[in-house]
């Protein structure tokens, strides 16, 4: 519950800093690694972003494509074409800014299409999911802008010192 509580005040607290576009939608070019820090690149705004040159993905690009197949695939889709049950999110993730990619995953979302309602379940809870949220959402921001091609990554950066440390804090080891 306190793992909810923290992801959901992380949202509450970027999403002021988000595009105030939010739904613009996005494009290579938006996308385009200019900062790096320890290995995780940033956009000019400053949301997490992929960086791939000569077929090498980054390492959080690679791990987000790892932990969206270990979590996400099962409703989602396969590299995020999607499926009868939940939306593809190599097509929609075009129009979803950072903030409220964290506000869904950690809290959820319930809304009717087509006369039917449609449940995002909270994954707050979920280290396996929560500890992740950026690299899921490079990985997923990649593919949208069709920078990442669809199946596992043939070539990955090393993972750097800082993300095993991060993971290490977050897991709790």
């Amino acid at each position: 519950m306190l793992s909810r509580f923290i992801i959901s005040t992380l949202a509450a607290v970027l999403l002021p800093f988000t595009n105030s576009t939010a739904l613009a939608e996005d494009s290579k070019e938006k996308a385009a690694s200019v900062t790096e820090e320890d290995g995780k690149h940033f956009d000019a705004e400053g949301n997490p972003t992929f960086k791939i040159e000569n077929g090498i993905v980054d390492w959080y690009t690679f791990n987000g494509y790892r932990r969206y197949h270990a979590d996400c695939h099962v409703c989602h889709g396969p590299d995020g074409e999607g499926s009868s049950y939940a939306p593809a999110l190599a097509k929609t993730m075009k129009n979803v800014d950072y903030g409220t990619f964290l506000s869904i995953v950690a809290e959820g979302r319930k809304s009717v299409v087509g006369g039917k309602e449609v449940v995002m379940p909270a994954f707050g809870d979920n280290k396996n999911v929560y500890c992740y949220l950026d690299d899921i959402y490079i990985y997923l921001r990649a593919r949208a802008v069709d920078a990442a091609p669809r199946g596992r990554p043939p070539k990955k950066a090393n993972k750097p010192e800082a993300a095993t440390a991060y993971e290490a804090s977050c897991m709790g080891g």
